[in-house]
């Protein structure tokens, strides 16, 4: 099984390479395929038509048109493309599906997405129209049309016609159009995408919610291994000791620990481990669901050894809309209580700061209104947040009457994404700007190296400037994943 490291890094521009003995699979799934059309049943989408038409029998003469005429119809996506290192996962994904054998195609079929990868000369996919049902059937029809010299291709970011992509045009064979099109390779990988973006963003939030708790004079106690043993949650325990490990050697800590006379921090700083754990098991999941998903066989009809061909569902991609809505859980709650903490940052009754962050508060605003853009994602990420796997419309004239909606629910984490990107920017600076009310006393090592960070690009508050430049800089750096790469999260 390809692993997400592997996925991950192909989406980076890395090679791919198909497990070995993939080519003997494909050669016997095609042979078993050649081997029933020499009979005269009707076998679904290789001599029949599709969907609501598949009980009109095709001549065999026609059947190579009839694979072209599928890519051409059903390339009928609209949307933004969706952006190159989306489309090298589908080309890996969608490669790695029909080198397993059950898809009755030829081996070229796989080497000519191979070599698209290689060369990096990546399909124009337009990002909507799929229902994620009998396959990503748009999306991957953009993909398809690539393989016989149609559609349009990105060279060296130039937009270019797809016959312009540098490999030989394929002549369809028997199933191959529909193999192409069925599948949920573009859902998978768009989720992936927004799963690796999520787990980032979760080791960033802990740095964040750290480094706010010691610029609010807060405890670590709640943070005790022991506390979180006794409930067992796997996420919980693991985020609390990522927490200790951030914490580790504050001085501003230390010097609290006698003669606090606060018993208890309010939940945004106490309950950490339990929300991010949570969210941590969610991703968790969703990462064994999207694993399994970028390595299954999702096209239909499925060429069997023994020579049956079954006609079944696994392109229907429900276990793809619930990773993705889970996704979403995680990303909108991290937010969440992300902007709590901005917000008790900001409060000097709550966190005995200057209020808003700044020495002359009422000629300087400070940080009055980054809270309030925070609160306007939070708002806007609680809305998308909404599961899509609820959904559902029916397609095909009915044929397809009960659909995922996975595609949908998976590209609404990108904005998600970088709504939270936001968020943890103006709580860093927040945070980084509270603890030097705290000098001479400084923070932890990690954490100094997070201060570090935020003050490599934007300089303490002293009186009001331009704060949007300050929030996008720290927001570029949390994109790069260099706050993440602080903390430590136990396996």
């Amino acid at each position: 099984m390809i692993d997400l490291a592997t996925l991950r890094a192909v989406m980076a521009g890395a090679r791919f390479e198909l497990p070995e003995g993939w080519r003997e699979a494909t050669e016997q799934g095609a042979a078993v395929l050649a081997a029933r059309l020499t009979e005269d049943g009707p076998i679904y989408g290789v001599n029949t038509g599709f969907g609501k038409l598949a009980s009109t029998r095709i001549a065999p003469e026609k059947l190579a048109q009839l694979q072209l005429n599928l890519l051409r119809s059903h390339a009928a996506g609209t949307g933004a493309p969706l952006p190159a290192p989306v489309v090298r996962l589908v080309l890996a994904l969608k490669a790695l599906s029909l080198s397993r054998g059950a898809s009755g195609v030829r081996v070229a079929v796989a080497e000519s997405l191979l070599a698209l990868l290689a060369s990096d000369a990546l399909p124009v996919i337009p990002s909507k129209g799929s229902v994620g049902a009998s396959g990503d059937l748009a999306p991957l029809a953009h993909l398809a049309l690539m393989l016989v010299g149609e559609g349009e291709v990105f060279v060296n970011g130039e937009r270019r016609p797809g016959a312009e992509a540098g490999i030989v045009p394929l002549t369809l064979g028997p199933k191959e159009g529909l193999a192409l099109l069925n599948g949920t390779q573009v859902s998978t990988a768009i989720a992936l995408a927004n799963l690796f973006a999520a787990q980032d963003l979760l080791h960033t939030s802990l740095v964040a919610g750290a480094l706010s708790v010691d610029a609010a004079r807060g405890s670590d106690t709640p943070f005790d291994a022991r506390i979180h043993a006794l409930r067992g949650q796997p996420g919980q325990i693991r985020c609390a000791a990522a927490l200790r490990g951030l914490m580790a050697g504050s001085v501003i800590r230390d010097s609290h620990r006698e003669g606090d006379t606060r018993v208890q921090d309010p939940y945004s700083l106490r309950c950490q481990p339990q929300v991010a754990g949570a969210c941590l098991d969610l991703l968790d999941h969703a990462a064994a669901v999207l694993q399994r998903e970028a390595n299954a066989v999702t096209d239909n009809p499925l060429i069997m050894a023994d020579g049956d061909i079954l006609s079944g569902g696994n392109f229907h991609a429900e276990p793809v809309a619930f990773a993705a809505d889970s996704i979403a859980l995680a990303l909108a709650e991290l937010g969440a209580i992300s902007e709590r903490r901005i917000a008790l940052l900001v409060d000097p009754v709550t966190s005995g700061l200057p209020a808003f962050l700044v020495a002359e508060g009422g000629l300087h605003s400070g940080f009055m209104i980054a809270q309030v853009t925070a609160a306007a994602l939070v708002a806007e990420n609680r809305a998308l947040a909404t599961p899509r796997s609820v959904d559902s419309l029916p397609t095909s004239a009915n044929q397809e009457d009960h659909v995922s909606m996975a595609t949908g629910a998976a590209l609404r984490l990108g904005e998600m994404a970088e709504n939270l990107s936001s968020i943890l920017s103006i709580e860093l600076l927040c945070a980084a700007q509270g603890l030097e009310f705290h000098r001479p006393l400084t923070t932890s090592p990690p954490l100094q190296a997070a201060h570090a960070l935020v003050r490599g690009v934007a300089a303490p508050w002293d009186a009001d400037r331009f704060m949007a430049p300050d929030m996008e800089a720290v927001r570029r750096l949390v994109q790069t994943g260099a706050f993440a790469a602080l903390v430590e999260l136990p396996a």
